[in-house]
C-alpha cells in the first residue's frame, strides 16, 4: 500500500510540476520565499494590538513564536528521521522535472507547508471573532505550499502532511494558550 501512496505521489508531482509554464517561473519563485510576505506579518502584528490589549497581543504573539519553533524543530526532526530525498535530488525523477531551486535537504515533510499553515491558523483561531475576514490570510499558506511543488523542491504528499501538522500544531497552541495564559491574563472570553 505504501508503494502504490509513493508511486502515487511521484506521478502526481511530475504532473503538476509540469503544468509550470516559463513565463511564471518569476512568481512563482518569489512566492516561495519568505522576505515578499512581510508586509503579511507587519499587518498581522498590527491586528493583534488593534484588537487586544498590548499585555493580550503580547502574549498572543510570544505563543505564535512559540509554535513557529516547536514545527520548525519538528520539521527537522522528522526530515532526518525520513530522509526522503527532495524531487530535484532524485535520480529517478529529476530529469522529468522542471526545477527552479536545488536544495540539498530532505522532503518529508514540507516546513514551507507546516509554518506557514501553522501561523496563519493560529492567527485565524485569535482574531476570527474580531475580524470577519481573516480567513482570506489562508491565501498566503496556499500560494506558498504550491510553490514548492511548482519550484520542484517537495512532492504533494510532503506539502499536504506539512499543512496538516501546521494546522494540528496550530489548535494544540491555542488549546494550551487557552489553559495557560488566558487564566493568567484573567481573560474573559472564550478560547
Amino acid at each position: 500500500m505504501l508503494d502504490k501512496i509513493l508511486q502515487w505521489d511521484r506521478e502526481t508531482f511530475v504532473y503538476l510540476n509540469s503544468l509550470g509554464i516559463e513565463q511564471y517561473d518569476m512568481f512563482w519563485s518569489i512566492v516561495t520565499k519568505f522576505p515578499p510576505w512581510i508586509p503579511l506579518f507587519v499587518l498581522i502584528i498590527t491586528l493583534f494590538f488593534i484588537k487586544f490589549s498590548k499585555r493580550e497581543a503580547s502574549f498572543m504573539i510570544l505563543t505564535l513564536l512559540a509554535m513557529v519553533l516547536f514545527v520548525s524543530t519538528l520539521t527537522d526532526l522528522t526530515k532526518n528521521v525520513v530522509a526522503r530525498l527532495r524531487p530535484n535530488n532524485d535520480e529517478e525523477i529529476n530529469t522529468l522535472i522542471r526545477i527552479l531551486k536545488s536544495p540539498s535537504g530532505f522532503s518529508f515533510f514540507s516546513g514551507h507547508a507546516s509554518s506557514s499553515f501553522s501561523i496563519i491558523t493560529l492567527v485565524v483561531l485569535f482574531l476570527r471573532q474580531h475580524v470577519k475576514w481573516i480567513y482570506l490570510l489562508y491565501i498566503w499558506p496556499i500560494l506558498f505550499a504550491m510553490s514548492r511543488i511548482y519550484v520542484g523542491v517537495h512532492f504533494p504528499i510532503d506539502v499536504i502532511i506539512g499543512a496538516l501538522v501546521g494546522i494540528f500544531s496550530a489548535w494544540m497552541f491555542y488549546k494550551l494558550y487557552g489553559l495557560l495564559i488566558s487564566p493568567y491574563l484573567k481573560l474573559n472570553h472564550r478560547v
